[in-house]
């Protein structure tokens, strides 16, 4: 079951990233190097209502430009409320700062978000579904953008180690509605990583691998990153 969906998840993503590379008529490429540091935490308590809420707290650090400046900062703290022991909901904020060569005039963006999070543990993997939507309001656009998005992780720790684990991601972006120009709707982005996870001790975990960020965008060349993003996540 581990090795079927692991593989299967990656086969998925690399027939997707070589789709699209090969369908885009002009193409601008870039390395990058992606920092993310989320925390998800616990209020500890003995009430029945207040035990099941929960704290996220993200901070996100990309080098573009061939990892020579700071091409985005992402703040993204919020709150959510476990419904069972594997399905939370949430409610959130965040704050970005996109540049060159993302965009090449800079500029902010406040975002509310929510999402529904599923995570289960199986002898041999464990699986992630994390659907989540966003209003974001870009400077110097009156237009308020929505958009959904779609994540499923596999992470399966690899036999005879107890600590070493394979990761494989894709996450899928779609815009709901024409906030630029009027054919912004429909496939935004799509996001594959694949690597290697560590667990560092019970409530901590790293990972490290490579990224391909495929962007669909307006009036300027479809943008394609490879990345080499690093992340830790803390579970407190």
């Amino acid at each position: 079951m581990r090795v079927r969906s692991s593989g299967l998840l990656a086969f998925l993503g690399l027939i997707a990233i070589a789709g699209w590379s090969k369908n885009a008529c002009a193409l601008e490429r870039d390395f990058q190097n992606w920092l993310n540091i989320t925390t998800i935490g616990k209020f500890y308590s003995d009430d029945k209502v207040f035990s099941h809420l929960r704290y996220w707290l993200e901070g996100q650090q990309r080098l573009g430009a061939n990892s020579s400046r700071y091409s985005q900062i992402l703040l993204r703290p919020g709150l959510g409320y476990a419904l069972t022991q594997n399905t939370s909901v949430w409610l959130g904020y965040a704050w970005i700062y996109t540049g060159p060569p993302n965009s090449s005039t800079p500029y902010e963006e406040n975002r509310i978000w929510q999402q529904l999070l599923w995570v289960k543990t199986y002898p041999y993997l464990t699986l992630t579904s994390r659907t989540r939507t966003e209003q974001r309001f870009l400077e110097n656009n009156p237009k308020t953008a929505y958009r959904i998005r779609e994540l499923v992780k596999v992470f399966a720790p690899i036999k005879n180690n107890d600590r070493l684990a394979f990761v494989t991601s894709d996450e899928v972006f779609f815009h709901k509605n024409n906030f630029v120009g009027t054919n912004s709707r429909g496939f935004d982005q799509n996001r594959f990583f694949i690597g290697l996870g560590y667990e560092v001790n019970s409530f901590a975990i790293a990972e490290i691998g490579y990224m391909n960020q495929y962007i669909r965008r307006f009036g300027v060349p479809n943008f394609l990153a490879n990345i080499l993003g690093v992340n830790f996540y803390l579970s407190l």
